[in-house]
């Protein structure tokens, strides 16, 4: 059974958030708020978890995870990137996007589209999220915690402990944090696609 923590939005005890990054350590999967919605997110070479997120979501192989990032610093380890790609980017984080970019061989292959070898990358608005991120040192593997058949993200803590309570280790009460999923904008290219208009404004990437 997931147990359930109550960490504050604006100031998160470092004590829950010690807590929480253990249990990702330990192979866990955890359920924590973004500044878009809530999140399913997992060790970064955590192949097992890995495979659990894709059967609670049921996605195919050509799902592109998302490596949540604390800022851009880690970019270049996982992503290429030119300097006018990196500079929108840099405009709009830490924000609600997600960005599709060329992984880099630093990447496992697991968590890549396994045709256009591309990832999703995003830095949240999100002081939980950040904290997370900090103590783990590392991104963390994630993926937007809408069900099978759902279109919107689940967004009540307390719901998802009910609904995945044997499925996680871990729900974060982080409060309410949004109804929709991040704007996804594609930087593969000549020139940025949004993919998936969400709650980020998709006007900077549209030329």
């Amino acid at each position: 059974m997931a147990q359930f923590f109550s960490i504050h939005p604006e100031n998160p005890q470092s004590r829950l958030i010690t807590q929480s990054v253990d249990i990702v350590r330990k192979g866990g999967l955890i359920a924590y708020p973004t500044d878009s919605a809530y999140a399913l997110g997992c060790h970064i070479g955590d192949k097992l978890a890995l495979d659990r997120i894709r059967a609670i979501r049921q996605l195919d192989k050509d799902h592109n995870f998302t490596l949540m990032c604390r800022d851009l610093s880690e970019l270049a380890n996982y992503a290429k990137v030119d300097n006018a790609a990196f500079r929108l980017i840099k405009a709009h984080t830490p924000g609600p996007y997600t960005f599709i970019l060329p992984a880099t061989a630093e990447v496992p292959r697991r968590l890549m589209h396994p045709k256009r070898k591309t990832l999703g990358l995003r830095v949240p608005n999100n002081p939980i999220a950040l904290d997370l991120m900090a103590a783990l040192g590392e991104p963390l593997m994630s993926s937007s915690l809408i069900l099978p058949n759902e279109i919107e993200p689940l967004t009540d803590p307390w719901d998802i402990r009910q609904t995945l309570e044997h499925q996680l280790e871990l729900v974060i009460d982080g409060g309410f944090c949004g109804l929709e999923p991040t704007t996804v904008v594609d930087m593969t290219g000549d020139e940025p696609v949004v993919t998936r208009q969400g709650c980020g404004d998709s006007s900077p990437f549209i030329f």
